[in-house]
C-alpha cells in the first residue's frame, strides 16, 4: 500500500524517514488564513481536512494520464502545526513579516505556550470500475479517515530585542509556526518542554505511526 505525505515540509519528511517508512511526498497549496472567531481546534482540523481534499484532487488528476502510478489503495497523510498562547485562543502561525514575528515572540517571551500538531490519515481506494475503464474519470473512494491532535507545552526564556533581531536575520523563522524551530537555532530559546519533542518539530512520530496502523486496521474489520 502506498503512503503519501501531502506536505512540502522537509522536517516532516525527515521524521518519517527516521522511522524507515516508505512513502512519497506531494505538496499541496491551500489557503491557510484563519477564519474570524475560529477556535484553534476548529482551525487546525479544517486545515488537515482541506489539505487532504486538495491532495485527493491532485492525485485524481494525475491518474487521468497514468492509472498505474499508484496502487489501488493508499494512505494520504496531512498535517498542520500551530502555536497556541496560554489563553488557549491566540493562534501562533507562520510569520508574514518581521513585525508579525516580533509580536508573537514578545508574547511568548518568558512565558509558556503550546504547540499543536494535527495529523489526519485518509485511507482511500481507487474505484474498481474506474481502474478497469479507459473512459471514466479516476475517482478515489474514502474508506476510512482518522485524525489526532497532539499538544506539547513549551517554555521560553526572556527574549531581548537583540536576540529577536539576530534570529530573524538568520532566516530560520520564516516558514515555521510561531516563528521558531526547536530543531534549529530556536532551541536556545526553549528552557523546557512538556510532551512530545517531534510534535514541536512538526509531526508527533509515534502517534502518527499508530494512526497509520489504526486507519487500516479499522477499515478491514
Amino acid at each position: 500500500m502506498d503512503i503519501i505525505l501531502a506536505s512540502g515540509s522537509p522536517r516532516r519528511r525527515e521524521l518519517l524517514e527516521r522511522a524507515q517508512l516508505e512513502f512519497s511526498t506531494l505538496s499541496v497549496d491551500v489557503d491557510e488564513t484563519k477564519h474570524d472567531d475560529e477556535s484553534p481546534t476548529d482551525y487546525i482540523e479544517r486545515m488537515v481536512a482541506t489539505k487532504a481534499e486538495a491532495a485527493i484532487q491532485q492525485l485524481a488528476s494525475r491518474l487521468k494520464t497514468d492509472k498505474s502510478c499508484f496502487s489501488d489503495s493508499l494512505i494520504i497523510l496531512t498535517s498542520d502545526t500551530i502555536g497556541v498562547l496560554a489563553d488557549g485562543q491566540t493562534v501562533l502561525v507562520k510569520p508574514v513579516d518581521r513585525e508579525h514575528a516580533y509580536s508573537m515572540w514578545q508574547q511568548m517571551s518568558d512565558n509558556v505556550h503550546e504547540v499543536w500538531t494535527a495529523v489526519q490519515a485518509t485511507y482511500v481506494s481507487l474505484s474498481s470500475k474506474v481502474a478497469n475503464s479507459s473512459t471514466h474519470e479516476p475517482v478515489f473512494q474514502i474508506i476510512n479517515q482518522q485524525r489526532i491532535t497532539e499538544r506539547t507545552e513549551v517554555t521560553f526564556i526572556a527574549l531581548t530585542a537583540e536576540m529577536m533581531s539576530n534570529y530573524w536575520e538568520s532566516g530560520e523563522p520564516a516558514d515555521k509556526a510561531g516563528g521558531y524551530g526547536i530543531q534549529g537555532l530556536g532551541a536556545i530559546w526553549v528552557s523546557r518542554i512538556n510532551g512530545s519533542y517531534t510534535n514541536v518539530v512538526g509531526l508527533p512520530l509515534p502517534q502518527t505511526l499508530a494512526l497509520i496502523k489504526n486507519v487500516t486496521d479499522i477499515s478491514v474489520k
